[in-house]
């Protein structure tokens, strides 16, 4: 595992473990997060550890084309239960994402300096959020990252039946007009693979990145 310092640097992802776990340590700015994404990693770590790296193999994503909506999501859509906007309360949707509880009283690997962290990023125009509204009330939401044409997600809430799931519908449908190709998802869930994604291997989504993020910001490695 490479320890990483201040130097603007990542290992080859080829590096990780079997786990997936690329390096430890450097910090959560803004160019090294942007460069990280382009490379295919990502940051996930407990409160009481260093920053950890990230990149999975395989990988989950779904390609937007193949977003699958069940038949009672299309008829909560059709009925307009929630209603959809993008970027309207980035900080709200990751402070949810970050105190509501789950179902396996796991808790949440998102702490203040990754709140400060992507908030700073969707000030600069990266990470975005959708969100999904009962009347004024936010229901449901997620927050992510998107350079070139890949959104790479990071975290969902929902205090409504199905509004997280509304919201990252609406969110691929409004994306896609706007040349989305690929959507990150990182881990596998039910839920994920439900909507339609599937997993690569570390080669192929490589190649993804290569075709419609890398080199699409001027951020070299020092």
């Amino acid at each position: 595992m490479y320890v990483l310092n201040d130097r603007l640097y990542f290992p080859a992802v080829t590096e990780a473990d079997e786990s997936g776990l690329l390096a430890v340590g450097g910090d959560l700015g803004a160019e090294r997060l942007l460069l990280a994404y382009q490379k295919g990693i990502f940051p996930w770590y407990n409160e009481d550890e260093p920053i950890l790296w990230w990149c999975l193999s395989p990988r989950c994503i779904l390609f937007p084309e193949k977003l699958k909506i069940s038949k009672s999501m299309q008829q909560l859509i059709n009925r307009k239960v929630y209603r959809f906007t993008i970027n309207q309360s980035f900080e709200n949707v990751i402070v949810q994402c970050k105190t509501i509880k789950r179902k396996d009283d796991s808790g949440t690997w998102i702490n203040e300096d990754i709140v400060n962290a992507y908030t700073k990023l969707h000030q600069k125009g990266f990470a975005i959020s959708a969100e999904a509204w009962l009347g004024e009330e936010l229901a449901g939401g997620l927050y992510g990252v998107k350079i070139g044409d890949i959104f790479f997600g990071e975290s969902m809430f929902s205090r409504h039946a199905n509004a997280s799931k509304f919201a990252f519908i609406k969110m691929v449908e409004y994306l896609q007009k706007e040349g989305l190709k690929l959507i990150d998802c990182q881990m596998r869930t039910d839920h994920l693979i439900s909507l339609g994604a599937e997993m690569i291997d570390q080669e192929q989504f490589q190649q993804q990145l290569s075709l419609y993020c890398k080199n699409k910001l001027r951020i070299k490695e020092s």
